[in-house]
C-alpha cells in the first residue's frame, strides 16, 4: 500500500512573522516622521517668505508714492508708513482726489505667530526707518517688518533675521 503523508495547512501567522513585519513597519514609520515635520515647515516657511516680500513691497511703494507727491507727506522726513493698517485701509491719492490708493489687500499673518486670535498686524515687529537692522525698534514710521519667532529656519538663519 502507498502512502502519503497527510500535508496540514496552517492558517495565520507564526508570531515571528507578526513581529517582524511589526518592526519593518516600525522603522518605516520612525523614517516617515521627520520627512513629515519638515515638509510643514517647509510649507510655513514659505508662506512668512512672502509674507515678508509682500509687506516689504508695500512699504517701498507708499514711499515712492510720497517721494513722487502721490499720496500727502506726513509731518516725517522718512515719508514712510506710520503702522501697517495703513497699508491695508488705503491712503488718500493727491492725483485722484476722492480717491484712495490701497497698498495691501490685507496684512498677511506671521505664520509662525503662535497666537491665532491676534490681529495680523500684531503678529510682526516692527523695524522704524531709524533704528539699526541688527536691533530693529518700532518708532514714528514702518521702514521694515520682520518675524518675532524665536526659532531657526531650515537654513539655520533665525526667521527674524529673514
Amino acid at each position: 500500500m502507498n502512502t502519503q503523508p497527510i500535508q496540514t495547512f496552517r492558517n495565520g501567522f507564526t508570531l515571528m512573522e507578526v513581529l517582524v513585519t511589526l518592526a519593518i513597519i516600525a522603522i518605516l514609520a520612525t523614517m516617515a516622521t521627520p520627512i513629515a515635520l519638515n515638509a510643514a515647515k517647509k510649507q510655513k516657511e514659505a508662506e512668512l517668505k512672502q509674507a515678508l516680500t509682500e509687506i516689504r513691497k508695500a512699504i517701498d511703494t507708499y514711499k515712492a508714492d510720497a517721494d513722487t507727491g502721490r499720496i500727502a507727506k506726513l509731518n516725517t522726513e522718512s515719508h514712510y508708513p506710520r503702522s501697517l493698517p495703513e497699508l491695508a485701509n488705503g491712503v488718500p491719492d493727491e492725483k485722484n482726489p476722492g480717491k484712495k490708493i490701497f497698498y495691501l489687500r490685507q496684512i498677511p499673518r506671521d505664520p509662525f505667530f503662535k497666537n491665532k486670535e491676534v490681529a495680523p498686524e500684531k503678529t510682526w515687529g516692527l523695524r522704524n526707518s531709524q533704528s539699526p537692522r541688527d536691533n530693529p525698534q518700532p518708532g514714528d514710521d514702518v521702514f521694515s517688518v520682520y518675524s518675532t519667532s524665536p526659532d531657526k529656519g531650515l537654513n539655520g538663519i533665525p526667521y527674524k533675521d529673514w
